[in-house]
């Protein structure tokens, strides 16, 4: 008769597939095409298999009055995890945003702000969620839910 532990390592999951992009292939994507994602000053910080998680850095420029983070900068970091997420599961650089819906639940005070992206569905039309944090800790700013075009690779 097995014990609780030898059941347990018998139906463990098989681990996660590797990320179809490096962290540092992801960035260089970035420099190379999508220049604009510098202007926001957004830190990568991980990218996984459909996951990735990023930083919007503390700047009284992201900020509006009242000394909150302004709703636009919410929306940029969101859009751009999704994207490092949606790259690390598909691969396909060229995948473009086809809808995003955010849900702001509270403002989000001065400091940075940690974006948590995933892929739920992947396909020629690829959906994932955000979670935006305070990066102090804290309840969550804001929900994201997004759709996204990804075009077949072509060889």
């Amino acid at each position: 008769m097995s014990t609780p532990l030898e059941i347990v390592a018998e139906t463990a999951t098989p681990a996660a597939p590797e990320a179809r992009i490096s962290l540092e292939a992801f960035r260089e994507l970035l420099d190379r095409l999508h220049p604009f994602a510098a202007v926001l000053g957004i830190e990568i910080l991980d990218i996984q298999y459909g996951q990735a998680t990023l930083r919007l850095p503390p700047s009284p420029a992201n900020q509006r009055l009242g000394g909150i983070v302004a709703g636009p900068m919410l929306m940029g970091l969101a859009d751009l995890a999704l994207y490092a997420a949606v790259v690390g599961a598909t691969g396909v650089a060229e995948a473009v945003t086809s809808s995003l819906t955010i849900n702001f639940m509270r403002g989000a005070p001065a400091g940075g702000i940690i974006a948590r992206a995933r892929v739920l569905k992947t396909g020629r039309m690829t959906a994932g969620d955000v979670l935006l944090l305070p990066e102090g800790g804290g309840d969550p700013v804001a929900q994201v839910v997004s759709t996204w075009s990804v075009p077949r690779k072509t060889r």
